[in-house]
């Protein structure tokens, strides 16, 4: 049976997963996105996303329990005004960035790095042997947002759900009330695109149908030690 694993703690990229009856698990690992955009010096949103999805991707995979895995790995970043804002994790930061958003658009950019950990001398469970892939893709949408209130943007900010996300928003969650249009694929904006990953996973030679489940159990969640 082919092994997908997610390397991210994201309620919404599982949730994406698990609703388009894609079978995974999940294992994290711990990456310091900082100290990887300070090694790289990376600064245009679109290449950092990049950056960041395949730094979780091959950290996981690097485990003991990713052997026989795809790995799938994902980051989102914001892009307004040209400047590039991942998580806020503070209210006045996101105070400040919604301020700005209400009435505007910018550009969400996820990417996505897969990294095939099978056997490729050695047929696996599934009958076939792994590619030995490594490779990646980002998907972009542009996001365009209604006018917001300053009392609407504190209640929003209450709820603590803009602290952890990209931009300070979501389209899956409270936010969606603020959001007018998207255009693009709007699972990149919650944070993986489906779309993308049956394409990544073609390059690896795995059919995206091979990960279908008609059954509505819970992903099964690895913890890296």
């Amino acid at each position: 049976m082919t092994r997908l694993i997610l390397a991210s703690q994201s309620p919404a990229r599982t949730k994406l997963l698990t609703d388009a009856g894609i079978r995974h698990e999940i294992l994290v690992s711990d990456v310091d996105e900082g100290a990887v955009q300070a090694r790289y010096g990376v600064t245009d949103p679109h290449d950092t996303a990049l950056l960041l999805a395949r730094a979780k991707a091959e950290a996981v995979a690097s485990l003991p329990d990713a052997d026989g895995a795809l790995v799938i790995g994902c980051d989102s970043v914001f892009e307004f005004d040209g400047e590039a804002h991942g998580k806020p994790y503070t209210a006045d930061v996101a105070r400040e960035r919604m301020l700005r958003m209400s009435g505007s658009k910018g550009v969400l950019h996820t990417g996505h790095w897969l990294v095939d950990c099978r056997d490729t001398e050695e047929p696996g469970e599934s009958g076939t042997a792994g590619s030995g892939a490594t490779l990646g893709h980002v998907t972009s949408a542009e996001v365009h947002f209604m006018e917001m209130s300053t009392e609407e943007i504190d209640a929003y900010i209450a709820t603590g759900e803009p602290l952890q996300c990209a931009g300070s928003f979501t389209i899956d969650g409270y936010g969606g009330a603020f959001i007018r249009k998207v255009d693009g694929d709007p699972h990149a904006v919650v944070g993986l695109s489906i779309s993308t990953l049956r394409g990544l996973l073609g390059q690896a030679q795995v059919g995206i149908t091979q990960l279908w489940t008609t059954g509505a159990a819970d992903p099964a969640v690895l913890r890296a030690e």
